[in-house]
């Protein structure tokens, strides 16, 4: 995650104890795809979920163990996803043994089932946010999730959240389709009382894969974070945000320095200092993911490879082990990474998202997705 608001601006955000102190002695964040079933049909959907999908599920004492192994390896936050984890029957259980564990709980949700009950049930168990999903306004919220009132239900839910005292945000896949949509959410964000938004780039896994005429190009791209840093600026100057950040290309931090670089920006080099603190992309060692099944992947785009499964070892034992393959490549790209990389003046507050999307990492390729969309110009000593 590359935290606008804070880089650019010079706002404090509530999670940047996770990002950018040097004292983080932390384990991974840990996305925890509860179940695989959901009641939309969402075209990105990385895990290609669907209401009658019927993968086997950890067990409630399943899942539990899960979660004590987590809890053991020093994870702060779990967030639970899906699918539409609301439609998992004892996720509020879940919840609340994440929450005793000394975890701090959020949900990742569509948002069409909470209601003012259901809203009070997360609250009562500690829910600490919900980000919930808005790709755009409502004719292209509901063709992009295919279901009809899929918009107005997120609206809802943000309401019942903020009467019951949670925390919300919203979420927001970046297309072709909806780049041009990016200020009409911080609009909606503002109308609504919410104070965070996460911007997401398009990953081809999942259903997602189908998506290809939908990946915005690199002059896009650049046009899109322009446009985020830009509304988040005027946003942050009128008190209506506290947190705009980017997710799934960590291009955007150099990117923003860029940017900054150019601008003769006042907060250049502690924006520079923070990201280098950061150490840029941290898949596999800093954010993980537990399947409904209880496969462990390096994070939840990663769904087509396991590095073990919880039912046959703890957590800990599958995270810290040396000798898994794609393990040691995430965590060792300076011995890896293609030489555009390695030649680039950002890599170590970078480090690329490098994954394969096939089954074997000795057979597939390992390439940058979503692409580098700098200049070689910018990247260059």
């Amino acid at each position: 995650m590359i935290n606008i608001s804070k880089l650019y601006c010079g706002l404090a955000g509530e999670s940047d104890y996770l990002r950018y102190s040097e004292a983080n002695r932390f384990g991974p964040v840990i996305v925890y795809n509860c179940t695989a079933r959901c009641n939309l049909r969402c075209l990105h959907c990385y895990s290609a979920s669907q209401y009658d999908r019927a993968d086997v599920e950890l067990t409630t004492a399943e899942a539990k163990r899960m979660l004590a192994g987590l809890a053991e390896a020093n994870c702060p936050v779990v967030l639970f996803s899906g699918g539409e984890p609301l439609l998992r029957s004892d996720v509020f259980e879940l919840l609340a043994e994440a929450k005793r564990l000394g975890m701090r709980t959020v949900i990742s949700t569509n948002g069409t089932v909470i209601d003012a009950d259901t809203a009070k049930k997360l609250a009562d168990v500690g829910l600490g946010y919900a980000g919930i999903s808005l790709d755009g306004q409502q004719e292209f919220h509901d063709k992009f999730r295919r279901v009809a009132g899929a918009f107005k239900a997120a609206l809802m839910a943000i309401e019942n959240c903020r009467n019951a005292g949670i925390k919300t945000g919203l979420r927001f896949t970046i297309t072709k389709a909806n780049a041009d949509q990016v200020p009409a959410v911080f609009d909606i964000a503002a109308s609504e009382g919410v104070r965070r938004i996460c911007y997401y780039h398009l990953i081809r896994t999942g259903r997602a894969k189908a998506l290809a005429g939908q990946v915005p190009s690199a002059e896009q791209t650049r046009s899109v974070v322009d446009t985020i840093i830009e509304k988040t600026d005027e946003a942050v100057q009128k008190d209506s945000v506290d947190e705009v950040l980017t997710v799934g290309n960590h291009a955007d931090g150099p990117y923003l320095l860029v940017r900054m670089e150019r601008q003769n920006s006042e907060h250049y080099e502690k924006a520079k200092r923070l990201l280098m603190t950061n150490g840029g992309n941290k898949t596999g060692e800093k954010i993980g993911c537990v399947s409904w099944a209880g496969d462990v992947h390096p994070d939840q785009f990663w769904m087509n490879y396991s590095l073990g499964n919880v039912k046959e070892k703890s957590f800990g034992q599958i995270w810290h082990n040396s000798a898994e393959p794609v393990l040691s490549k995430l965590r060792n790209k300076s011995q890896f990474a293609e030489s555009r990389c390695l030649g680039c003046r950002w890599f170590e507050l970078c480090r690329a998202n490098y994954r394969f999307l096939g089954s074997d990492p000795a057979v597939e390729s390992w390439r940058n997705e979503p692409a580098c969309y700098l200049t070689d110009d910018e990247i260059s000593e």
